[in-house]
C-alpha cells in the first residue's frame, strides 16, 4: 500500500544536468554537495573540505553499491581523465561468485578494468563521516552497454528525443529488525526478532515511541538528498514504508538506489538489520518497490497524460504509454522481479499483481492508473518489489511505457474490483519463476531494442546463473518432506 502525493512539473531539487563551467561562482563563495555540477566544483568542494579521500560508488547488476575511498589526488585525476574499476563487479552475483555464462566479462576475458566516469551532479555529504563526499560513477566504453545506471540513461534518452521530460517517485517497504548481521547468521536467518510486534500499519503510537529512528531517518535523507514524502508504518511486524520526493527520472533512480543503501548503513549502525527482500516470511505480505511515472510535453512542459474532459483524464499518450507497459510486462519481467524470492510475492491476496492487468485507482492491479489534474495525472507501475535494481525497474517501467508511445498500442480492459478473482488473456500473465522470465526476456524483441543486445544476453545469463545456484542447495522444504517418507 502507498500513499504517494502528485508529480509536480518540475523537480524541487536543482537540474541534474553537469555543466562545463563554474565561473558564475566566485572561488570564496560556500559550495554545498548538491550545488556540485561540474569538475571544478568537485575539485572545490573538496578542497574547501581539507579531504584527503573521497568516496567513489556504482552499482552492480543486483543494485548493490560498490565502491572505494579514494585519494584526492586520485580522485581529481579521475575527474580530468576517468578511472579504471575492474568489471567483475558486472561478472559476479550478489554473494561475490563468478557468473560462469556471461560473455561481456570472465575468466576467458580475464576480468580487465573497464573504464569509469565519475559523475561530479552527484555528490553527496555523508552524515556518518564528518565531512566526508561521495560521487557516485558509471561504467564507460564495452562496459557501457551494461552498465544498470547507463542502460537508464539511454532510455530517458530515448524519451526527451520523442519529446518528453520523465518524472518518477519510487518507495519502498522494508523490514527492521533487531538483529545484526552476525546474530542474524547465527540463528540461520531463523526465527528473527522485529523491530515492533505485531500487524500494526499507520501506527501513530509506533512512530511515536520511535521517533528517534524515524527523525533519523527523514534527517538522513534530507542531508543525502533522497527526501521523504511520508514515512510510515506498513502492516507487519517492524516494516515501514517510504515514499521518496518526485524528481526527474534519472535523479529519481539515484535517490532510491542511495536510499536502499542507507537506510541499511543507518540500520546496522544503531544495532539493527534493514531487508528489502521482496519476501522473507510467507506470514507476511510482501514488499514493494512501486514506481511512479509522469511525462511532460518538453515543448511547453504541459503533461503529456493528462486530457480534460476524457475518461480519467487519460491522454491518448498515457493509454498508448499504459499498453505498452502492460503488453510488455511478462517479457520484462525478470528486470522488475530479479530474484528467486521475487517470485515468492507474486501471489494472491498479498498486495503484489499476478497477471498484467491495469485498473483505475485499483491497488490489486499491476498498473493503477491515478487520474488528476495537469501535475498530478500519472500511473503507478505496482508490479515492483523491493529487491529491484532501482536502474533497472526504471528502464523498465519507462522504456515500456515509451516503446507503447512509439507503437501507438491499445490497453486492454480495465480491471474493475478484485483482479485476483478475475480471469485474464493469456498474453498477460506473468512467468512464475525466475528461469521463465529469463527466457522471456532473451526472446523479446522489445527488449533488445529498447536495452540492446549485449544488456539483454548478459543480464538474461545472470538470472539463469541466479536460478542455477538456487537449485544446487537443498531446502528445509524439501528435508521435511522426503527425508523420512520418501
Amino acid at each position: 500500500m502507498d500513499e504517494s502525493t502528485e508529480l509536480p512539473p518540475s523537480s524541487p531539487v536543482a537540474d541534474t544536468t553537469p555543466v562545463t563551467s563554474s565561473s558564475s561562482r566566485t572561488e570564496t563563495a560556500a559550495l554545498s554537495p548538491r550545488q556540485v555540477r561540474s569538475v571544478a566544483d568537485a575539485k572545490r568542494i573538496v578542497e574547501a573540505r581539507g579531504l584527503t579521500h573521497i568516496k567513489v560508488g556504482l552499482f552492480d547488476n543486483d543494485g548493490v553499491m560498490r565502491g572505494k575511498y579514494m585519494s584526492r589526488e586520485k580522485f581529481f585525476s579521475a575527474l580530468d581523465k576517468g578511472f579504471a574499476f575492474c568489471d567483475v563487479v558486472l561478472g559476479w552475483d550478489i554473494q561475490d561468485q563468478l557468473y560462469d555464462n556471461a560473455h561481456y566479462t570472465g575468466w576467458h576475458t580475464g576480468y580487465p578494468d573497464a573504464p569509469v566516469r565519475i559523475l561530479p551532479h552527484t555528490c553527496r555529504e555523508v552524515p556518518f563521516e564528518d565531512g566526508m563526499l561521495l560521487f557516485l560513477a558509471e561504467f564507460e566504453g564495452a562496459a557501457e552497454a551494461v552498465c544498470p545506471r547507463a542502460l537508464l540513461r539511454r532510455v530517458i534518452q530515448r524519451c526527451e528525443q520523442a519529446g518528453f521530460t520523465p518524472y518518477a517517485a519510487l518507495e519502498y517497504e522494508f523490514f527492521v529488525f533487531d538483529e545484526t548481521p552476525d546474530t542474524a547468521r547465527a540463528k540461520g536467518y531463523r526465527d528473527l526478532k522485529p523491530f515492533t510486534p505485531g500487524w500494526f500499519g499507520y501506527s501513530m503510537i509506533r512512530n511515536s515511541v520511535h521517533a528517534d529512528l524515524y527523525h533519523e531517518i527523514l534527517a538522513l535523507a534530507e542531508r543525502m538528498d533522497f527526501p521523504i514524502e511520508g514515512l510510515h508504518t506498513e502492516t507487519g511486524p517492524g516494516v515501514l514504508e517510504a515514499a521518496i520526493t518526485v524528481d526527474n527520472a534519472e535523479a529519481a533512480a539515484d535517490k532510491a538506489a542511495l536510499f536502499k543503501t542507507f537506510i541499511k548503513v543507518l540500520a546496522e549502525r544503531r544495532g539493527l538489520m534493514a531487508t528489502f527482500m521482496a519476501k522473507w516470511s510467507n506470514e507476511y505480505p510482501g514488499q514493494s518497490g512501486h514506481i511512479h511515472l509522469s511525462l511532460r510535453n518538453r515543448n511547453d512542459d504541459t503533461s503529456a497524460f493528462y486530457a480534460e474532459g476524457e475518461p480519467h483524464s487519460m491522454s491518448a499518450t498515457q493509454r498508448h504509454f499504459l499498453a505498452g507497459q502492460q503488453r510488455l510486462m511478462p517479457e520484462l519481467l525478470c528486470m522488475v522481479a530479479p530474484t528467486i524470492n521475487s517470485y515468492r510475492r507474486m501471489i494472491p491476496g498479498f498486495w503484489a499483481p499476478t497477471d498484467a492487468t491495469w485498473g483505475v485507482e485499483n491497488r490489486t492491479a499491476a498498473l493503477r492508473v491515478i487520474p488528476g489534474g495537469d501535475k498530478s495525472q500519472r500511473q503507478e507501475y505496482r508490479l515492483g518489489a523491493a529487491d529491484a535494481n532501482p536502474y533497472l525497474a526504471l528502464a523498465v517501467a519507462l522504456g515500456s511505457g515509451l516503446y507503447g508511445v512509439e507503437q501507438g498500442w491499445a490497453p486492454g480492459k480495465a480491471v474493475e474490483g478484485n483482479a485476483y478473482e478475475d480471469q485474464h488473456p493469456e498474453e498477460l500473465a506473468l512467468p512464475r519463476t525466475l528461469w521463465d522470465a529469463a527466457q522471456r526476456l532473451k526472446q523479446s524483441e522489445a527488449a533488445r531494442d529498447l536495452f540492446g543486445d549485449a544488456f539483454v544476453d548478459h543480464f538474461a545469463a545472470s538470472r539463469e546463473w541466479e536460478e542455477r545456484e538456487f537449485r544446487k542447495h537443498i531446502g528445509d522444504w524439501e528435508l521435511q518432506r522426503y527425508f523420512e517418507i520418501i
